[in-house]
C-alpha cells in the first residue's frame, strides 16, 4: 500500500504565510531567492528534509557538471594511482631493509659496507619523493564543492608527477635489490647454517658429557678429558647468548669449533677403556722385549771376539762400543717402563703413552746395534768364502745400466756415461783390495754397495728423463 502524501491544508504541515509584496529596495535577484525560499516552505515535509542532503557531499557535484567534474575525476584517478605507487614503494623498501639487515648481521666485508651506504643514500631519495607525494596530496582537496577545473587539472598533473617519481625510485630500488643477490645469498646461507650449528654444538657437548660419565662409572678418571670439556663451558654460555650479541660469523665459527672439540672428547672418552687395555698390553710386550735384548746384548761380545780374531781392525772397529751402548739403552728403557707403569696406575694416559713411545725408540735403536754385529760377521764370512758373487752382482748392475743408457742412441749421454765409467773403475779398485795377506773385506763390501747406489741413481735419472719426454 502506498501512503498518500499529506495535503497542504493538513494539520501536520503549516500553511505558508503570504509573502509581502516586494519593496522597491529589493533587487531582482533577491526577489528570485526569496521566492524560491517561500516555495520551499510549501513542499511536503519529507521532500524538504531530503533536500539538504542533496546539497551535501558528492551529490552536489551534479549541479556543477561539465569540464570541472571531468577534471575532478581524472585528478582523483591520479591520486589513487599515486597512492598505489606509494604503497608499493613502501613495501619494497621494507622488504629490502630486511635484506640489508640480514647482510649486516652476517657480513662485515667492504662490499657489505658499501651496500649499506648505498641503501642509506637510496633511502634519502625515497624520502624526498615520498615527501613530494604527500605535499601534492595535502595541497589539493578534491572533494571541495567549488573545485575549479583548472585547480583539478593542476592537482592531476602534480599527482601524476608524484606517481612517476615514486615508480622511478621503485625501479632503482629493484635494481639495487638485484645487485644484492650474491651478498644476500651468502648471508642467508650462513643464517640457515647458524641454528643447526648451534644445536650440533649443544648436542655434542651433551654426548661428550654422557660419554665421560660412562667412563668414570667404569673406574677410569679421565681427568684430562674432564678439563677439556670444562673449558668448553664458557663457549656454551656465549652460544646461548646468541648471535645478536656476538655476531653471526663469530657465533657460527664458535659453534663449529665447540662441536669439533666436543666430538673429540666424546671419541676419546669412549675409546679410553680400549686405550687403557692397549697400554697394559704394550707395557707387557715392551718389558718382554727389553729382557730379550738384554740377553742378545750379552751375545755381542763373542761375535766381536770372532771378528777381531779373523778379520782386520777396519772390519770391526766401529762395533767396539755396541755392548756398552746396548746395555745402557736397555737400562734406560727399563727405567722408562717403570715410569710408564706409574703413569698408567695414576691414569695419566698421555704421559704413559709418551713414555712407552720413548721405550720403543730406545729398544729399536738397541736392536739395530745388536743386530749389526751379527750381520757384519755373516757378510764378512760370505765374502771371504766367495767374493766373486759380490763382484758379479755389482758388474751386472753396471752392465744393465749401460745397456739402458745406449738404448736408442749411437753414443751415450755424457751425463750418464761418466758416472757409469767411474763405477767400473771403482769396482776394479775394490777388487784390488782383496789381494794380499790381510784383505779388507769390509772396505770391499762398502765399496761395492756404494757402486750399486751410484748406478741406481743413473738408472733412475735416465728413466725420469725419458718418461718426461726428453
Amino acid at each position: 500500500m502506498t501512503a498518500t502524501p499529506p495535503q497542504p491544508n493538513s494539520p501536520s504541515v503549516p500553511r505558508a504565510r503570504e509573502a509581502p509584496p516586494p519593496g522597491p529596495g529589493i533587487s531582482r535577484g533577491s526577489r528570485r531567492a526569496l521566492r524560491d525560499t517561500l516555495a520551499l516552505a510549501a513542499l511536503p515535509l519529507v521532500v524538504a528534509l531530503a533536500l539538504p542532503a542533496a546539497f551535501a557531499g558528492g551529490g552536489t557535484r551534479r549541479w556543477f557538471g561539465g569540464r570541472a567534474e571531468s577534471q575532478r575525476a581524472e585528478a582523483q584517478a591520479a591520486k589513487d594511482a599515486a597512492a598505489a605507487a606509494f604503497y608499493e614503494l613502501d613495501t619494497a623498501q621494507r622488504d629490502l631493509r630486511i635484506s640489508i639487515e640480514t647482510i649486516t648481521a652476517v657480513d662485515a666485508s667492504p662490499a657489505a659496507r658499501r651496500a649499506i651506504t648505498d641503501f642509506e643514500a637510496l633511502g634519502r631519495r625515497i624520502d624526498e619523493v615520498s615527501h613530494r607525494y604527500i605535499q601534492a596530496v595535502d595541497a589539493h582537496d578534491l572533494d571541495r564543492d567549488d573545485l575549479e577545473a583548472a585547480t583539478a587539472a593542476r592537482a592531476r598533473g602534480e599527482l601524476v608527477k608524484a606517481k612517476d617519481d615514486l615508480e622511478n625510485v621503485k625501479r632503482e630500488l629493484e635494481r639495487f635489490a638485484d645487485g644484492l643477490g650474491p651478498l644476500l645469498g651468502t648471508a642467508e646461507t650462513q643464517l640457515a647454517r647458524l641454528a643447526p650449528a648451534v644445536e650440533r654444538a649443544r648436542q655434542g657437548l651433551l654426548a661428550a658429557s654422557n660419554a665421560l660419565d660412562a667412563v668414570r662409572g667404569s673406574g677410569l678418571r679421565a681427568d684430562d678429558l674432564a678439563a677439556r670439556l670444562a673449558a668448553l663451558g664458557p663457549e656454551l654460555t656465549r652460544l646461548n647468548q646468541g648471535a645478536g650479541q656476538h655476531g653471526v660469523p663469530q657465533t657460527l665459527e664458535r659453534a663449529e669449533r665447540v662441536a669439533r672439540e666436543a666430538e673429540a672428547v666424546r671419541v676419546e672418552a669412549e675409546r679410553l677403556p680400549e686405550k687403557a687395555a692397549e697400554i697394559d698390553h704394550r707395557l707387557v710386550s715392551l718389558r718382554t722385549r727389553a729382557q730379550a735384548l738384554t740377553t742378545r746384548a750379552g751375545q755381542v761380545e763373542p761375535v766381536l771376539s770372532e771378528l777381531r780374531r779373523r778379520f782386520t781392525a777396519a772390519c770391526w772397529q766401529d762395533l767396539q762400543s755396541v755392548p756398552e751402548r746396548a746395555g745402557e739403552s736397555v737400562r734406560q728403557a727399563e727405567q722408562r717402563l717403570k715410569e710408564a707403569q706409574n703413569a698408567r696406575e695414576e691414569q695419566r694416559w698421555p704421559d704413559a703413552t709418551a713414555l712407552l713411545s720413548t721405550v720403543r725408540a730406545l729398544l729399536n735403536s738397541t736392536d739395530e746395534s745388536v743386530s749389526a754385529a751379527g750381520d757384519r760377521l755373516r757378510q764378512l764370512n760370505a765374502v771371504q768364502k766367495d767374493p766373486q758373487q759380490e763382484i758379479d752382482r755389482t758388474r751386472f748392475a753396471i752392465r744393465d745400466a749401460q745397456r739402458l743408457a745406449m738404448a736408442g742412441r749411437n753414443t751415450p749421454d755424457p751425463r750418464h756415461a761418466r758416472p757409469l765409467d767411474d763405477s767400473v773403475a771403482r769396482l776394479e779398485r775394490a777388487i784390488g783390495t782383496l789381494e794380499g795377506r790381510h784383505p779388507d773385506y769390509w772396505h770391499f763390501l762398502t765399496e761395492t754397495e756404494a757402486v750399486r747406489r751410484t748406478v741406481a741413481r743413473v738408472v733412475a735419472q735416465i728413466r725420469e728423463e725419458r718418461g718426461g719426454g726428453h
